[in-house]
């Protein structure tokens, strides 16, 4: 342990107060991704087997065997899905919409902070690097006639180390963003269609029917 924290303390000598704000930007976006999965995990993002039969038998105009598994169902989406269960008016559509928007809204708390990290970081190894740079040419200045060439080589290699770390935190946050992002949108596309369902149960074989009818019409006219 006291070998590691050693390194750590080598690399914060070289790369500047630049590398400690990039390792501190680090462990807390690591914290934060900790803590998202287990956000996820705990409302049961991605687990809706029992939403899903629940609103198969509410299109099949089966409330009771509905309501039977929405209780079963532990999913954050539950009590909207019960919500939409216990009507169908314009009004009442547009206030499940709203508390649906309301739940993703808590799935995206915190992302806005990861795509900060992934957009910055670069950009800040970037700034040290180019201070870096500066330094070293201050210093071959410095040494006038007896340039040594390994020490523009020592302060170019510190400077870029500075670039490596950026990139190295924006990478990984930004790979991790993008699956926060498409694991929301999931779940926005499987409540839209839930709640189409459950406004207007019993017209999925009527609309494969008419999607039928409009392909076969079109076959026929081209």
């Amino acid at each position: 342990m006291s070998e590691m924290l050693q390194k750590l303390m080598e690399i914060l000598q070289l790369g500047g107060p630049v590398v400690a704000i990039l390792i501190a930007a680090s462990i807390a976006t690591l914290a934060l991704v900790f803590y998202k999965i287990w956000q996820y995990k705990a409302a049961g993002v991605g687990r809706h087997v029992e939403l899903s039969r629940a609103i198969d038998a509410w299109d099949r105009e089966d409330p009771t065997a509905a309501r039977t598994y929405l209780n079963k169902s532990r999913s954050y989406l539950a009590p909207v899905i019960a919500m939409a269960l216990s009507g169908n008016d314009r009004t009442l559509s547009e206030r499940v919409d709203a508390e649906a928007e309301t739940r993703f809204a808590k799935l995206e708390q915190g992302l806005n902070v990861l795509d900060i990290v992934s957009q910055l970081a670069p950009l800040l190894g970037l700034f040290g690097t180019v201070l870096g740079m500066i330094e070293a040419f201050q210093t071959l200045q410095g040494a006038g006639n007896a340039v040594d060439p390994s020490l523009l080589a020592g302060g170019i290699w510190v400077a870029l180390m500075t670039t490596a770390a950026g990139l190295a935190v924006a990478m990984p946050t930004s790979l991790i963003l993008t699956w926060f992002e498409a694991r929301v949108n999931r779940e926005r596309v499987f409540t839209n269609r839930a709640l189409r369902t459950i406004f207007a149960p019993g017209h999925a074989e009527e609309a494969e029917q008419t999607a039928g009818a409009a392909i076969t019409a079109l076959a026929h006219g081209a």
